[in-house]
């Protein structure tokens, strides 16, 4: 499906879309606190004219769970409902996406969630308008959700917004560390996306890309608050998004899922603590334990492709990704970010598929490893 992306200079274009639905028959998925903060609230208040016949619902966690989703679709159910407006960080637009395509469905939600049973194909249509540069989960098809704190990523093609609005304004107002936990959350999925074994010419090039304006707008915009290397940010999240659209997430993302669920780790900080670590382990990728079937030698040339755009070394890059997550409040130290760290907690909650996407296998020595040099 070919997304209608709209930027800040299309703002009427949007209104006149959403002008062609009235305002009893559009549900709106909002974030809590950022919803009046980020200036969302101002924003839906000019996007639609009767703003009080909305039906909202903003009641879930940071990182949804079951219950969450059921609640959303209970409400959805009890009206008729035209179009789907998600504003607000990943979780908000996850969301959405879950209740644009599993509110129509007629199956337990729950084993629908499993894969016990397949999806129709039957949605509302979503318009996502993220208001942190992160996630890129506006430009995905999938969604997380968390079950008794097992994580689920959930993929369907439908899941993909069909519409999307882009704008810096609404991250102005988050505070340095989230704004760099959800750079981060960008970065991460950049760089696992060059390595990863579906990687192609398309992903690559949105993902270096992506890496490139990160590296040079990240830190300005955490420290600096730079309104240029703002909108840059914004620019890079969707294309990291749309490039593990096509690729997936790797080693990285998920080793982070159980550090966000057992130690409240934001996702992006999480998804940061081992990425050194794995781009020398993947760089050093052999015949032996290469998962991409392309060869050792096609993931060092991905990774070499990735250093050249930062314009450092593999010997260099471990310590320069460490410096410069340090550098704008990222600590990836475990043992002194986690009191009474518990490794097994990590190593008995990663997520498998995530694992088998990396381009080296990946060994519980190798994650003892990581978690021991941390």
């Amino acid at each position: 499906m070919e997304q209608q992306i709209f930027y800040k200079n299309d703002f009427d274009d949007l209104k006149n879309l959403v002008s062609k639905t009235k305002s009893q028959n559009i549900f709106i998925v909002r974030g809590k606190k950022s919803y009046s903060s980020s200036g969302a609230k101002q924003f839906i208040g000019q996007l639609i004219d009767k703003e009080e016949q909305l039906t909202i619902f903003d009641d879930f966690v940071p990182n949804p769970q079951l219950d969450d989703l059921k609640r959303g679709i209970a409400l959805y159910r009890q009206g008729s409902f035209d179009l789907i407006v998600a504003i607000g960080g990943g979780s908000t637009i996850d969301m959405a996406k879950l209740i644009s395509v599993y509110a129509n469905q007629d199956d337990d939600i729950a084993g629908l969630i499993r894969g016990d049973s397949q999806l129709k194909d039957i949605k509302t249509p979503l318009i996502a308008i993220p208001t942190t540069a992160g996630s890129g989960a506006e430009a995905t098809q999938f969604a997380v959700l968390y079950i008794d704190k097992t994580k689920y990523s959930v993929e369907f093609p439908l899941m993909l917004p069909e519409y999307v609005y882009l704008s810096s304004v609404f991250s102005r107002s988050a505070k340095p560390y989230l704004t760099a936990c959800t750079g981060l959350d960008a970065f991460c999925q950049a760089v696992e996306s060059i390595w990863s074994i579906h990687s192609n010419a398309t992903s690559e090039s949105f993902a270096l890309q992506a890496v490139e304006f990160i590296w040079k707008n990240l830190l300005k915009t955490v420290l600096r608050d730079d309104e240029t290397a703002r909108e840059k940010m914004q620019e890079a999240a969707h294309l990291a998004g749309k490039a593990i659209n096509i690729t997936k997430t790797t080693a990285p993302h998920s080793l982070s899922y159980a550090f966000t669920s057992y130690y409240g780790i934001p996702h992006g900080h999480a998804a940061a603590l081992s990425l050194p670590f794995f781009l020398k382990y993947n760089h050093e990728v052999t015949i032996e334990d290469c998962n991409d079937p392309r060869g050792p030698e096609a993931v060092r040339e991905r990774i070499k492709r990735l250093l050249s755009i930062l314009d450092l070394s593999i010997a260099e890059a471990p310590e320069a990704f460490t410096v410069f997550f340090n550098t704008i409040g990222i600590n990836i130290n475990i043992s002194s970010l986690i009191d009474k760290f518990n490794p097994s907690l990590i190593t008995q909650n990663i997520n498998l598929q995530r694992l088998s996407n990396n381009p080296r296998k990946i060994t519980s020595e190798a994650i003892k490893k990581f978690l021991k040099g941390n």
